[in-house]
């Protein structure tokens, strides 16, 4: 763990875990230093996040200890609808391309925590991104691969102003090249000088619907213009003496705790967190939890969406009452409940503020298009609509979709910490593989960081990926209760790529831990230059 009584930062790159920390080292809060490594994020991550995406935090105030979520989660376009898409010939929601894009929540969501909770000037927040962007950084190891990806490259080359942004040269940029983005610094010094207004009123926004128009797609100025991110309240759990904390719909964090619920109700296995009768009730709980999630969630302002019965005690042990513990279930459906790519930081202040914050494009370079002249890709969300007329998440103009990427937070006595590990469907999953590690088997963070995990997509089947690591009499038991095991490297980004950070209120001492699955690290505040 990286331990320090000054402020830490921890993200996926260096780069921006540097960038947040010397925000810190100037007298920033945990908001302004998330911002600045949210921004630089984008440049050096551009498969996985920017101003083209969605956001989504739970944020700790130090002095009140009060958490408050927001949900920067943008609409679809009033104007996209399942009629529409039928008449083009489409049977199902688009996975990339412009009707896949919905409106841009990032960007809004920034401003509304500077807002609330920034300390320095807004512009100074986006200097050391603007300046990576114009001066080059060389591309790490983990990133090389993810942009090489034959899939990311397809999608790259699909789109001529992509290609020409992402693709230097024609090909992806090699280990150790220095990548420059500079239409994107131009945007943001767009963002620093004008504020969010410049992405939803003014000259982001102009660019942002002549793309649209360009390519048929639907959006207008006041889909953009009327845009604004929902302050909420995080929903909760007990698990073994912690309270867990997630974001209520439309994200999948409700996951998480069913499926946290759906654990407590055995004790853990005195084996270990790698027995194979513990890492068999983790499978199989995922799998209720899952089938629930995909069956219930959607944008909360659309429809009822019933979170209270599916994170109760009672209902898990419902849940919990199917699972045969001898024997994998390949077919787990929904109960009846009573009544993406990503980026995942996190920053704890010397005040114990601490933001838990999560942003994405969704899928590798979202939508695959690039706003003209702008040097950053639009989100692929829409991608997470579906189009069953009765089902609780289908497409309608101005909601919100199913989302996947979740903050994470838990607190016990004087110990406060945020976490997240992003990646997709596998987010619930890793998260209560996570808090299991720390609070069932006394991991410290970087433990519970790097301890090998599983991962499965969906409800249904009996698969599901292993890493390596993980004994070899397990995979056996395991294979023989049915589970079909797909073995992984030791540390499969597949896996996803957490942070987590502690902040001891007593002590005023604070852990943290950044996965070895990633490129990044956990980066204390540095003293300022004259002190």
């Amino acid at each position: 763990m990286v331990i320090s009584q000054q402020g830490i930062a921890a993200t996926s790159q260096p780069l921006a875990s540097q960038a947040a920390a010397q925000i810190l080292a100037r007298g920033g809060s945990a908001a302004d230093a998330a911002i600045a490594a949210n921004a630089v994020l984008g440049l050096v991550e551009p498969m996985m996040n920017g101003m083209g995406g969605d956001l989504f935090v739970v944020y700790r105030d130090g002095k009140t200890g009060n958490l408050t979520g927001l949900n920067a989660s943008g609409p679809a376009p009033r104007a996209l609808s399942c009629a529409f898409l039928a008449a083009q010939g489409a049977t199902a929601m688009p996975a990339t391309g412009i009707h896949a894009v919905t409106v841009p929540g990032a960007v809004d969501g920034w401003a509304k925590m500077h807002e609330r909770f920034g300390k320095l000037p807004w512009s100074s927040l986006f200097e050391p991104a603007i300046a990576y962007a114009e001066c080059g950084f060389p591309v790490p190891e983990v990133v090389r691969e993810l942009w090489a990806a034959p899939d990311a490259v397809n999608k790259l080359q699909a789109v001529p102003e992509t290609a020409d942004v992402f693709l230097p040269g024609n090909k992806p940029p090699q280990t150790g090249d220095i990548f420059r983005n500079h239409a994107l610094a131009a945007a943001y010094r767009m963002v620093a000088e004008e504020g969010s207004a410049a992405l939803y009123r003014g000259g982001l926004a102009a660019a942002i619907l002549q793309t649209s128009s360009r390519m048929g797609g639907t959006m207008t100025a006041e889909d953009l213009a009327s845009y604004s991110a929902e302050w909420v309240q995080p929903v909760s759990i007990d698990y073994r003496g912690w309270r867990v904390f997630e974001m209520p719909p439309n994200g999948q964090g409700m996951a998480a705790l069913e499926m946290l619920n759906i654990m407590e109700t055995t004790p853990a296995d005195p084996e270990g967190p790698f027995s194979a009768a513990e890492m068999h009730k983790r499978i199989e709980a995922m799998k209720l939890a899952y089938a629930d999630v995909y069956r219930y969630n959607a944008d909360p302002r659309s429809c009822r969406v019933p979170v209270d019965a599916l994170i109760s005690k009672r209902y898990s042990r419902e849940r919990a009452a199917q699972i045969d513990p001898e024997k994998a279930n390949g077919n787990a459906g929904a109960g009846e409940a009573p009544g993406s790519e990503t980026v995942y930081l996190t920053v704890v202040d010397r005040e114990g503020n601490i933001a838990s914050w999560i942003q994405s494009i969704f899928s590798s370079f979202g939508s695959g298009i690039t706003v003209d002249g702008m040097g950053f890709v639009l989100q692929n969300r829409g991608a997470g609509f579906v189009l069953q007329p009765d089902h609780p998440n289908v497409l309608a103009g101005g909601k919100r979709p199913f989302h996947t990427i979740i903050p994470g937070f838990m607190e016990r006595g004087q110990l406060h910490m945020g976490f997240g590990i992003m990646g997709g469907a596998n987010q619930p999953l890793a998260h209560a593989q996570f808090v299991s590690n720390v609070i069932d088997y006394g991991m410290n963070l970087q433990q519970a960081m790097e301890a090998p995990r599983f991962f499965k997509g969906g409800p249904l089947g009996c698969d599901v990926a292993i890493e390596s690591r993980v004994p070899d009499a397990t995979l056996r038991r395991l294979a023989e209760m049915g589970h079909a095991i797909t073995l992984r490297p030791p540390y499969s980004q597949e896996m996803g790529r957490g942070q987590a950070i502690v902040h001891n209120s007593t002590t005023a001492t604070n852990y943290a831990a950044s996965d070895p699955r990633s490129d990044g690290a956990a980066v204390p505040e540095p003293w300022p230059a004259k002190f």
